[in-house]
């Protein structure tokens, strides 16, 4: 099993957290980013930059996961790729998409969208608190004890 992080966009405190749990699981943790990302030194962190683009870097993740994998993101276009292709992901907040709610949570993101492009303000997501960091380390643990238990 391995982390992949689609990192432009992902909070520090939440690099943060999975940088400790590379560590302390010796599990790999890629973060894929359109930009120059600093990482600890580690043999199990590394940084993957691809070049700039529309989805870019949810392609190499896609590309690359492997059935198991674990992929952090807030896009749920990518998780929906994840899903498809046996990988598991977990959104930022500590929320994991799930095949029973990926459709669900595809309808209300393109509603949105057209909501937006019609001129509604729509508003963003709320600020991310240390709720929503705890909410992450304890799936994250979660997670990975189960698999730990299934191995």
């Amino acid at each position: 099993m391995q982390i992949w992080v689609d990192a432009d966009a992902c909070p520090g405190v939440i690099k943060e957290i999975l940088y400790r749990v590379a560590e302390r699981t010796q599990i790999q943790v890629t973060l894929v980013a359109n930009q120059l990302l600093r990482v600890p030194g580690s043999k199990f962190i590394r940084a993957l930059q691809v070049p700039g683009g529309f989805d870019v870097a949810d392609a190499e993740i896609v590309e690359r996961v492997q059935p198991g994998d674990l992929v952090v993101t807030a896009d749920i276009p990518l998780a929906a790729q994840v899903l498809e292709k046996g990988g598991f992901a977990l959104n930022p907040r500590g929320d994991f998409y799930t095949k029973d709610t990926i459709a669900q949570q595809l309808t209300m993101r393109a509603f949105m969208e057209e909501l937006r492009s019609s001129g509604v303000d729509t508003g963003g997501p709320s600020a991310f608190s240390q709720a929503d960091r705890q909410n992450f380390a304890n799936a994250l643990d979660r997670h990975l004890a189960r698999q730990r238990s299934r191995n």
